[in-house]
């Protein structure tokens, strides 16, 4: 415990998302030529002297202050969680600095939630398994105090709020445990076969007080068909990151190896990725997810996320830290859990 609190890997976790997400706001949309020829050799890539963020910080702080509420009330439970972060999600949705081109599924559903009188439920996007719900799901991995179930529900819900579709669930539940794993101390080199393990164990495990009968809203037959195709899109992609782990050189885009994160799985699989290949070098690992073909935002929030939790505060350079957008309200955050 002692560790855990020394490091501050929720402080650490907070800042490395953030500031992935400012290095890859600007390459998002390029291919790697063209970042290279903007940015230079990606090994030296500099955070903009303006650091904006994108909606992916955005949303994690929503989350954020969302569970926070949520905590100070009392025990975790699901409607304690899902009215605040829900009046979150909306706030976002109506503020001004929503000028971040957020995806389509956020903005649909948020529209939907302002109506209060609409269960959550009807307003989730079914079909959608884009990474906006994994991408903002760190602060589930690093709240202290919760269960493994807390914490696998609280995950699965936030995302459920707007993207419904189970590998949506599967990927927030896994990006959560594997944020809390590595604040905890697990080794970067048993991560994948911990996550690999979770997610076997929760394959057919749907979360009804949770999720409540979110499940009706898809084709499945049953509650456990309709999670265990979450679960399974999961397992395939873990199945590709053990290999490229092993075997990808870090001088090609890891979008190639596990997928461009432009949904949750992908996402989750390359941002994993990027910080593997460089579990002792941070910010070489944030510089690989950025220089990257696919979401490159989103992957480098991840792998920020990822590398925080697992190294803390200090895994970040000063002068990057120090001008990050929304610095405040992260370290805010960050301490609170922290302590």
């Amino acid at each position: 415990m002692t560790t855990t609190v020394r490091k501050r890997a929720a402080t650490g976790a907070l800042i490395g998302l953030a500031l992935g997400d400012a290095l890859g706001f600007p390459t998002e949309f390029n291919d790697v030529p063209s970042i290279l020829a903007k940015c230079g050799p990606w090994r030296e890539m500099e955070l903009p002297k303006r650091p904006f963020v994108s909606d992916d910080t955005q949303m994690t702080l929503a989350l954020g202050r969302g569970l926070r509420t949520a905590m100070d009330r009392g025990v975790l439970a699901p409607k304690r969680l899902a009215r605040p972060v829900r009046e979150e999600f909306v706030d976002w949705y109506q503020s001004p600095e929503n000028n971040r081109a957020p995806g389509r599924t956020c903005l649909t559903a948020c529209n939907l939630l302002k109506d209060e009188t609409r269960p959550w439920q009807d307003a989730s996007q079914i079909g959608s398994k884009g990474c906006g719900a994994n991408m903002r799901v760190a602060p589930v991995g690093l709240a202290p105090g919760l269960s493994d179930e807390q914490r696998s529900g609280a995950a699965q819900l936030q995302s459920a709020l707007t993207h419904g579709h189970p590998t949506a669930l599967a990927a927030s539940d896994l990006t959560a445990r594997a944020v809390r794993l590595l604040a905890q101390g697990t080794e970067p080199a048993a991560l994948v076969d911990r996550l690999r393990s979770y997610a076997v164990e929760n394959r057919t495990h749907y979360r009804e007080t949770w999720l409540g009968d979110l499940w009706t809203r898809s084709h499945d037959p049953s509650a456990e068909d309709f999670i265990a195709r979450g679960w399974d899109e999961c397992l395939q992609v873990l199945d590709r990151l053990d290999e490229a782990v092993r075997t990808v050189s870090p001088e090609t885009d890891p979008c190639l190896a596990t997928g461009e994160g432009w949904i949750a799985e992908e996402a989750l699989a390359t941002g994993l990725l990027c910080f593997l290949l460089f579990p002792d070098e941070p910010v070489t690992a944030l510089r690989r997810a950025a220089c990257t073909s696919g979401d490159s935002d989103s992957i480098a929030c991840l792998t920020g996320a990822f590398a925080g939790a697992c190294l803390g505060e200090d895994a970040w350079p000063a002068d990057w830290a120090d001008r990050i957008e929304y610095r405040g309200d992260l370290l805010t955050l960050g301490a609170l859990w922290d302590a």
